[in-house]
């Protein structure tokens, strides 16, 4: 079960104007199922993107990019589960551009103007003729109120949906921004066995738009990991239609660019933390904040040697508060000159270690109290600058095992 974590609301999910969703069930790798989703644009929408660092990339992330860089104007998203279309060669490089066509011909666009996403299992021939076969369908269903139904068209191995809004006022004018993303586990940061799509009917100069994209991704997806696996579909696209009546965001420093920012963070953040909240297996949220660094590299490094060492998961999993293996994930985070006797280590509001050694008044019982709540703050201080980071992680059940030994099956 996701934790913490319920599936959103249709009501509470709210349009953005010039979007509109459709889905259908075309049947790629299993019956009964929704499994292909679009997302169309009304001309004039700015989209930007990020995409993982895998060198092993799928097709459709390098059609993206490719189709991005065009600037021709993307009117058109395809987003299929089931299979990844990684690993495919020439081939799946075909069929991904294929897609595109398809959805180009029914739209009377360019090909250049689609965007194709797809995440399932890798190595597979993509059923692209399924895909084409249901692309009027999922056309048919278009609406701006689908956001719901799109979450859970892009679900894999996915327990819950994912999709969560907001609305900000810029200038005295409202904004809205919403999104969905999907992911459960091959999850690491650049970025995840992830797809995130964020919109908003912000008014804001298309030339911001990457580097917004890309800070929103650094503080949001970029943050968490399930099980270190960085895989090869991962993609976090925002798109901003202009509806808005505000007056041109021409700085993401002023205050309505930071507005609008604090605003589609909050969306992406909450997107991220859903990831890790449904995370294969999972059964706690764990923060790991690290304090007192040098620089924000070096606690993030430090959070990630926590969050993803395998001892350290297992031994929240059993609530055991086998803590010293914290400490040993600190020490070899990489941190040449680091000096262990100016860490300290709280659970929540225990202090379990000081300066490098047990707290003489830490008792093992209320360590184990803290690691029995399924929400779980660890707070690193490093002792050697003003620099802070944050990662969110989940501990490593049985089940993960169970659910990605039968996952082809």
């Amino acid at each position: 079960m996701p934790v913490n974590l319920l599936p959103p609301e249709p009501a509470d999910l709210l349009p953005v104007a010039g979007v509109r969703l459709g889905i259908a069930q075309a049947g790629i790798r299993k019956v009964n199922r929704k499994d292909l989703t679009v997302l169309l644009l009304d001309e004039g929408t700015s989209v930007a993107g990020v995409f993982t660092r895998n060198r092993f990339c799928a097709a459709p992330v390098q059609v993206c990019r490719e189709h991005l860089a065009a600037g021709d104007g993307i009117r058109a998203m395809v987003i299929n589960t089931g299979n990844a279309n990684a690993g495919t060669g020439a081939q799946g490089l075909a069929d991904a551009r294929a897609t595109c066509e398809a959805m180009a011909l029914l739209l009377k666009l360019q090909p250049s103007q689609v965007l194709p996403f797809s995440t399932g299992v890798i190595m597979e021939p993509l059923q692209v003729d399924r895909i084409v076969a249901g692309l009027p369908k999922a056309l048919a269903d278009a609406n701006d109120t689908h956001w719901a139904q799109a979450a859970e068209g892009i679900m894999t191995t996915d327990t819950l949906p994912k999709a969560f809004s907001t609305r900000v006022d810029i200038a005295g004018v409202p904004v809205t921004v919403t999104g969905i993303s999907k992911g459960a586990g091959m999850i690491r940061p650049n970025m995840a066995t992830m797809l995130g799509f964020v919109a908003t009917d912000a008014h804001i100069a298309p030339e911001l738009l990457q580097s917004l994209t890309a800070e929103l991704a650094d503080a949001s997806f970029n943050r968490i990991t399930i099980d270190g696996d960085t895989s090869t579909n991962d993609s976090f696209l925002v798109m901003v239609t202009h509806k808005a009546a505000t007056p041109l965001i021409t700085s993401l420093s002023s205050p309505e660019g930071l507005a609008l920012k604090a605003a589609m963070l909050s969306v992406s953040r909450q997107l991220a933390h859903a990831i890790v909240r449904d995370g294969e297996g999972a059964t706690k949220f764990i923060t790991i904040q690290v304090d007192g660094g040098k620089t924000t590299e070096e606690c993030r490094k430090v959070a990630y040697a926590i969050a993803h060492s395998p001892l350290v998961k297992t031994a929240f999993f059993a609530s055991d508060p086998n803590l010293g293996r914290i400490l040993a994930a600190v020490g070899y985070a990489g941190i040449e000159d680091l000096d262990p006797t100016g860490i300290d280590l709280f659970l929540d509001e225990v202090q379990v270690a000081i300066q490098g050694g047990r707290h003489p008044a830490y008792k093992e019982e209320d360590g184990q109290r803290v690691m029995k709540k399924s929400e779980i703050l660890v707070r690193v201080l490093l002792g050697r600058g003003s620099c802070t980071d944050t990662v969110w992680t989940c501990d490593l059940s049985h089940d993960y095992v169970s659910i990605n030994a039968d996952y082809r099956s």
